[in-house]
């Protein structure tokens, strides 16, 4: 048994298909499927359950692969180790990201990301905060973007920007031909088109609607900001949304007018989370500081 062969088993659990899954290991069908039989015989038993069109992981299959992830993921801690000693701005550093962020962050960052670490390799992830904070407490991620605060006090914590909400109502609402800020109170009675659980935009959206005596919009529940985007477009309701969903390169949506809040607005703070025994520990901060450099001006205005 060996590593490649346990990647090659992985990638056909998340594929359900053989040759999508050479694809993926960028090796031919034939080699994969080969090294995945020489596997079944030295475990001594059938991993995949094949058809002509699919192939799925028995109930054993699917123990191994479980087993096989935290294996592959420790064997790329083990060459992250090394990289670091070698060059501590070199390696693959695994970012995790919620969905109501990453989307209209990543553009702003990136680019400067890669300029100030050339030799490091940025793999993004996108889940829940709740996944996101397990993945991190496990090693399966270096750092995490999360809204604070986070009770784990475990994690070293950066504070990286404080990201304002903006209202988002329909051309046809009244609220859309008045230019002055929107005051929290003005959405008292008003339903309001909210995310599904899960999401932490929706626990600070109920806050919003709490303190203004407003009720989220029965029978309905995003599962992403844009579907509430385009909702507002289709006249169902209004919703609020973070300040970075509204700037470009995001474009304006026909039907929908963006209003600002009134001071004090109602807004998100987002910080950079980090194991202390992290590897990249003293690369982390430095990380920190681009995305500080990126977005503080952006959300100056």
């Amino acid at each position: 048994m060996n590593l490649r062969d346990l990647s090659y088993l992985v990638a056909v659990g998340e594929y359900g298909h053989f040759g999508q899954a050479a694809d993926a290991c960028f090796v031919s069908q034939p080699t994969l499927s080969t090294q995945i039989k020489k596997l079944e015989t030295e475990l001594g038993v059938e991993l995949i359950e094949r058809s002509t069109r699919s192939a799925r992981l028995t109930d054993v299959g699917k123990k191994v692969v479980e087993h096989a992830k935290a294996m592959l993921a420790e064997a790329e801690t083990i060459r992250n180790v090394t990289r670091q000693a070698q060059d501590p701005e070199s390696g693959s550093l695994r970012l995790g990201l919620f969905p109501t962020l990453a989307p209209y962050l990543l553009p702003h960052i990136i680019p400067a990301l890669h300029a100030r670490f050339p030799k490091m390799e940025f793999l993004l992830v996108e889940e829940k905060t709740e996944v996101l904070l397990g993945q991190l407490a496990s090693g399966a991620l270096d750092a995490a973007f999360l809204a604070q605060p986070v009770t784990h006090v475990s994690f070293v914590e950066d504070h990286l920007f404080n990201e304002k909400f903006v209202l988002a109502v329909p051309g046809t609402h009244p609220m859309a031909a008045n230019s002055s800020p929107v005051r929290v109170a003005d959405l008292a009675s008003e339903p309001v088109l909210l995310l599904e659980e899960g999401h932490c935009l929706r626990d600070h959206a109920l806050s919003v609607c709490q303190m203004a005596g407003a009720s989220e919009r029965a029978g309905f529940r995003a599962t992403s900001l844009e579907t509430l985007r385009q909702m507002v477009a289709a006249n169902v309701g209004i919703t609020l949304l973070p300040e970075l969903a509204v700037r470009e390169p995001v474009p304006e949506q026909h039907n929908v007018v963006i209003r600002e809040f009134a001071v004090p607005a109602p807004s998100r703070d987002i910080g950079l989370f980090w194991r202390p025994t992290s590897v990249y520990r003293d690369v982390l901060p430095q990380v920190s500081e681009v995305v500080k450099s990126m977005t503080l001006p952006l959300l100056a205005d």
